[in-house]
Protein backbone atom coordinates (compact mmCIF):
# COMPACT_ATOMS: atom_id res chain seq x y z
CA UNK A 1 0.00 0.00 0.00
CA UNK A 2 1.60 3.22 -0.74
CA UNK A 3 1.80 6.18 1.86
CA UNK A 4 -0.52 8.72 1.32
CA UNK A 5 -1.67 12.30 3.07
CA UNK A 6 -4.77 14.07 3.05
CA UNK A 7 -5.62 17.29 1.64
CA UNK A 8 -6.15 18.78 5.17
CA UNK A 9 -2.94 17.79 5.99
CA UNK A 10 -1.44 19.11 3.19
CA UNK A 11 -2.89 22.31 3.30
CA UNK A 12 -1.95 22.64 6.82
CA UNK A 13 1.71 22.04 6.39
CA UNK A 14 1.90 24.03 3.35
CA UNK A 15 -0.23 27.42 4.42
CA UNK A 16 -1.79 27.37 1.53
CA UNK A 17 -5.86 28.21 0.79
CA UNK A 18 -7.84 24.65 0.44
CA UNK A 19 -9.11 26.37 -2.73
CA UNK A 20 -5.65 26.25 -4.54
CA UNK A 21 -5.92 22.56 -3.67
CA UNK A 22 -9.50 21.77 -5.19
CA UNK A 23 -8.28 24.00 -8.33
CA UNK A 24 -5.50 21.85 -9.20
CA UNK A 25 -7.34 18.79 -8.72
CA UNK A 26 -10.23 20.29 -10.65
CA UNK A 27 -8.19 21.47 -13.27
CA UNK A 28 -6.62 17.57 -13.84
CA UNK A 29 -2.85 19.38 -12.45
CA UNK A 30 -2.86 16.84 -9.24
CA UNK A 31 -4.15 13.85 -9.08
CA UNK A 32 -5.94 12.43 -6.03
CA UNK A 33 -7.34 9.53 -4.04
CA UNK A 34 -10.75 9.63 -2.09
CA UNK A 35 -11.49 7.28 0.63
CA UNK A 36 -14.49 7.64 2.97
CA UNK A 37 -14.82 10.90 1.67
CA UNK A 38 -11.13 12.38 2.41
CA UNK A 39 -9.17 13.60 -0.68
CA UNK A 40 -5.50 12.01 -0.31
CA UNK A 41 -2.18 12.75 -2.66
CA UNK A 42 0.69 10.07 -3.01
CA UNK A 43 3.00 10.46 -1.86
CA UNK A 44 4.80 10.10 -5.15
CA UNK A 45 2.59 12.57 -6.61
CA UNK A 46 3.95 15.14 -4.10
CA UNK A 47 6.92 16.75 -6.02
CA UNK A 48 4.22 17.40 -8.51
CA UNK A 49 1.85 18.76 -5.49
CA UNK A 50 5.00 21.10 -4.58
CA UNK A 51 6.22 22.72 -7.59
CA UNK A 52 3.04 23.97 -8.41
CA UNK A 53 2.30 25.40 -5.10
CA UNK A 54 6.36 26.82 -5.42
CA UNK A 55 5.43 28.69 -8.99
CA UNK A 56 1.66 29.84 -7.49
CA UNK A 57 2.59 31.14 -3.92
CA UNK A 58 6.34 32.27 -4.69
CA UNK A 59 5.89 33.09 -8.34
CA UNK A 60 2.79 34.57 -8.41
CA UNK A 61 1.64 32.28 -11.22
CA UNK A 62 -2.19 31.94 -11.67
CA UNK A 63 -3.87 28.77 -12.61
CA UNK A 64 -4.01 28.79 -16.20
CA UNK A 65 -0.45 29.92 -16.24
CA UNK A 66 0.10 27.15 -14.13
CA UNK A 67 -2.05 25.13 -16.83
CA UNK A 68 -0.19 26.40 -19.55
CA UNK A 69 3.62 25.37 -17.83
CA UNK A 70 2.51 22.11 -16.83
CA UNK A 71 1.32 21.23 -20.57
CA UNK A 72 4.81 22.56 -21.80
CA UNK A 73 6.76 20.64 -19.68
CA UNK A 74 4.86 17.32 -20.41
CA UNK A 75 5.73 17.84 -24.28
CA UNK A 76 9.23 18.88 -23.73
CA UNK A 77 9.40 15.40 -21.87
CA UNK A 78 7.59 13.53 -24.74
CA UNK A 79 10.27 15.00 -27.29
CA UNK A 80 12.88 14.52 -25.02
CA UNK A 81 11.66 10.99 -24.95
CA UNK A 82 11.23 10.53 -28.70
CA UNK A 83 14.70 12.08 -29.47
CA UNK A 84 16.16 9.41 -27.15
CA UNK A 85 14.24 6.76 -29.21
CA UNK A 86 15.76 8.34 -32.90
CA UNK A 87 19.21 8.82 -31.17
CA UNK A 88 19.31 4.92 -30.26
CA UNK A 89 17.62 3.83 -33.70
CA UNK A 90 20.50 6.01 -35.53
CA UNK A 91 23.01 4.99 -32.72
CA UNK A 92 21.84 0.99 -34.20
CA UNK A 93 21.82 1.78 -37.65
CA UNK A 94 25.63 3.20 -37.26
CA UNK A 95 26.68 0.60 -35.58
CA UNK A 96 24.70 -1.99 -38.29
CA UNK A 97 27.16 0.04 -40.97
CA UNK A 98 30.27 0.37 -39.26
CA UNK A 99 30.40 -3.66 -39.05
CA UNK A 100 30.01 -3.69 -43.04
Amino acid sequence: MSEKISREELVKIYNIEITFFDELVDSGLLSIQTENEIRYVMYEDLPVFEKLTNWHYDLEINLPGLEVIHDMLRKMEDLKQKNRELMNKLSAISDKYEDI
